[in-house]
């Protein structure tokens, strides 16, 4: 074999080591391979067809220039192995790509399913508030009763919250804070601290430290404080 057929499997020989790397070689893919993984060997598998393609154009190359029968025949060979590799290797690239797309309907199913599930257990632990309120309105109590009745489901609405990591925005006593408040209005008075929360109008809410709603208060406006 001469130098430039050597050089051109050497290419072949390196790219099919990089392939062989993957946990896919001799199965073809791994059933459980990520996305990022497969596409990676799919570029791999690509980079050694090009390479054995390069090959084989070398070996059409240097048989219109051979001249000896034996040589002729080397060669002959040497192009039927390559041909005959790099039809394998796009069989593999074929059968790369199509696990990829497998995996990546996978991912998106997986993610759908777990959604669905989430939906499913918050709402289960919503229905027996449901159920009380239903239950209120059909009570015959007085106002008191019916009032006290409410406090209850929504003393019960809150434990839930509480589990799904919903808290309350504090406001009682607490600083105006922009990052969590949403100021209705400012109320002029000299008995309190500038920016001070006076009354919470909506409750706010935070989901693990993210903000779902600010809650809606009016803040005190100290004139005296302004002046200082």
């Amino acid at each position: 074999m001469n130098r430039s057929s050597s050089k051109s499997q050497e290419h072949a020989h390196a790219a099919h080591k990089s392939a062989s790397a993957h946990p896919a070689e001799h199965a073809g893919v791994a059933v459980d391979a990520e996305p990022m993984d497969l596409n990676a060997d799919a570029a791999s598998l690509a980079a050694e067809a090009e390479a054995i393609a390069a090959s084989e154009s070398e070996n059409v190359a240097e048989l219109k220039d051979a001249s000896q029968p034996g040589e002729m025949e080397r060669l002959l060979i040497e192009l039927e192995q390559a041909k005959a590799e790099r039809a394998q290797l796009l069989d593999r690239l074929a059968r790369l790509q199509a696990e990829f797309d497998n995996a990546r309907k996978r991912e998106a199913r997986e993610r759908a399913e777990f959604r669905d599930y989430a939906l499913v257990n918050t709402v289960e632990q919503f229905l027996p508030v449901l159920d009380n309120f239903q239950l209120a309105l059909r009570a015959q109590g007085s106002a008191e009763q019916l009032r006290t009745g409410v406090e209850l489901i929504v003393r019960q609405m809150e434990e839930i919250l509480r589990t799904l990591g919903v808290q309350a925005v504090p406001t009682q006593d607490a600083v105006f804070d922009p990052r969590v408040h949403e100021a209705l209005e400012m109320v002029e008075r000299e008995d309190v601290p500038d920016h001070q929360v006076l009354e919470e109008v909506r409750r706010g809410y935070t989901l693990r430290e993210r903000l779902l709603r600010p809650a809606l208060v009016r803040v005190a406006s100290n004139a005296r404080q302004h002046t200082a």
